[in-house]
């Protein structure tokens, strides 16, 4: 195994696979049925959890794969809560070490071994992470049954991390207290679409070249014409989560015009000071961020623990950029 660490101490207890900062690409061929691009709301509170909120974690779920966003205290709970199956998860992005986005992770990752997994984790976070995963595994003496394949990210650029046949993964530079990346999850093109009703005639083996918008020419002579028997694609969409952030115009260019854009709203504008103490957002702030970068839609979360209800905050970002909605934990969300 390629380890970073080479104290021999430390690699005996952990079977975690080291990556240099290159993005990770795979090569493995699936065939879906449904084209499913929807994330679901894990948890939305700020720094503790509190009242019904559990802190920050999304599941992105892109044509049945499962892709895990920060992983808050108590993540592995809600799987079972709303009946989500945490052994589909394949990879997961942190996006900073404030307990808030990361105390779940180790709980997670081992209950996964306690069930049995084998198929490897790929886990893209800040480079210390990966001490803190070795550090706890070696002590609490356990040899996962699973390899981890650690992709260390940096918040100094935005750059493609990850990539397979359904997405790119692009890192977005957020400015917080301790370094941060947002991530913006891009759908590749897809295939046009065959026309079932036309094409019943047609030999399934010509399909891919159709949906390619190639023409097809048959043994006979007879053109069969990709504009005849395909529509085409879905545009290709976009979801950009900033965890979090103090309002910077850095980052807009990265998120401009992304179809859902995910934004932390810690606090009502009447706390702006807090907010820049801090390194947060307001909602208001997190409305004009929406406007400014012309995305079509705004999810607002990470709330502060002083609000026991919502309903303001959603006002406040909304008197900005209407087409704003809350973060609620359990709502599933169409990208």
């Amino acid at each position: 195994m390629n380890w970073k660490k080479s104290s021999e101490a430390i690699n005996k207890y952990s079977l975690i696979k080291f990556r240099p900062r290159s993005f990770q690409k795979s090569t493995r061929l699936f065939i879906f049925i449904t084209m499913k691009f929807e994330v679901t709301i894990l948890g939305s509170s700020s720094a503790t959890p509190v009242f019904n909120r559990n802190p920050s974690a999304q599941l992105l779920n892109c044509n049945e794969k499962y892709y895990l966003i920060d992983c808050g205290e108590g993540t592995q709970q809600q799987f079972t809560k709303y009946n989500l199956k945490a052994a589909r998860i394949d990879c997961i992005f942190i996006s900073h070490l404030h307990g808030d986005h990361y105390f779940g992770l180790i709980g997670l990752l081992s209950s996964l071994h306690l069930n049995g997994r084998m198929k490897p984790m790929q886990i893209f976070a800040p480079k210390p992470l990966l001490e803190i995963l070795e550090i706890q595994f070696k002590y609490s003496d356990t040899v996962l049954r699973y390899p981890i394949e650690f992709f260390p990210i940096e918040a100094d650029e935005s750059r493609q991390i990850f990539e397979n046949q359904d997405l790119i993964v692009k890192t977005i530079v957020l400015n917080h207290r301790i370094p941060t990346t947002g991530f913006i999850f891009q759908q590749k093109q897809r295939q046009r679409k065959i026309i079932k009703d036309k094409a019943e005639s047609v030999p399934m083996v010509y399909y891919t070249a159709l949906k390619k918008g190639l023409d097809v020419e048959l043994p006979n002579g007879e053109i069969l014409k990709s504009e005849d028997y395909t529509t085409p694609a879905d545009p290709p969409r976009s979801y950009a989560y900033c965890s979090d952030t103090m309002y910077d115009e850095r980052y807009f260019s990265v998120i401009k015009g992304c179809d859902t854009l995910y934004h932390e709203a810690t606090f009502m504008h009447e706390l702006l000071d807090r907010a820049n103490e801090t390194h947060h957002t307001t909602a208001l702030q997190a409305g004009e961020i929406a406007k400014i970068s012309s995305v079509k839609r705004l999810i607002i979360g990470h709330f502060s623990s002083r609000y026991k209800t919502l309903q303001m905050l959603l006002e406040e970002a909304q008197s900005v950029f209407e087409h704003t909605e809350l973060a609620v934990e359990g709502r599933t969300f169409q990208l």
